[in-house]
């Protein structure tokens, strides 16, 4: 087992988390309730990631990440070093690919809530931040839960874009999946096949707890 790899990976697993689920929140509050024009059009971005191959997002990535880029020059004029092929570049990447896995559960969260609770709450008086902490969050927590476990959970086993923005260096970008393929490339089968199980232990825990979620949203709901 690498247990270096897997520390990274821990790490860039709950940074993603916790930067994600703030803008998740508010991107999918925003999609279950605003109604303008251009709706279809920034759901189908924020969707893009689920279809596109990682290798076209790690590649444009590594572009606008590269010494050549507007956002590679600022970097390096700001902390003196490369944004490529570091641990912050696959922590952007990380969280750029997670956004349909964090928005879309909290977004169908806010749109199951009955429209009728929000108008209650206004005639009673309820600002917009009482309405959201009080009435609304509780009612979303089941989504606002699956999209924090399946943001873990695919970061943990996302390959092609750490690996076109990172690299594979270790303790700096090699996550358990790079160290995965680096072993199978080894012919190490048995370390390979350690860290494949944990990874699948960690997948098969992910949905599990997705589906008991919505189970327990419909019976309760």
């Amino acid at each position: 087992m690498d247990w270096q790899a897997l520390q990274l990976s821990l790490l860039l697993g709950g940074l993603t988390v916790t930067i994600l689920l703030p803008l998740a929140l508010v991107l999918g509050r925003w999609l279950a309730l605003a109604r303008f024009r251009g709706r279809a059009l920034v759901e189908a971005l924020v969707t893009l990631p689920l279809v596109l191959p990682p290798t076209v997002i790690g590649f444009y990535l590594l572009s606008a990440m590269g010494p050549q880029s507007w956002a590679g020059q600022a970097w390096t004029t700001l902390f003196g070093s490369s944004l490529a092929f570091t641990f912050e570049a696959i922590l952007f990447a990380s969280i750029l690919v997670n956004l349909p896995f964090a928005v879309q559960p909290v977004q169908r969260a806010f749109e199951s809530i009955d429209p009728d609770l929000r108008d209650a709450a206004a005639t009673c008086g309820h600002s917009l931040w009482d309405s959201l902490w009080r009435i609304e969050l509780p009612l979303a927590w089941p989504g606002i839960v699956t999209g924090a476990v399946l943001t873990f959970a695919h970061t943990l086993g996302e390959f092609g874009v750490v690996l076109m923005v990172g690299g594979s260096i270790p303790g700096e970008t090699r996550t358990l999946a790079l160290s995965l393929y680096d072993r199978v490339q080894a012919f190490d089968m048995a370390s390979a096949n350690e860290m494949a199980l944990l990874l699948m232990a960690i997948s098969l825990v992910a949905v599990s707890l997705s589906f008991l979620l919505a189970q327990w949203t419909r019976r309760h709901g």
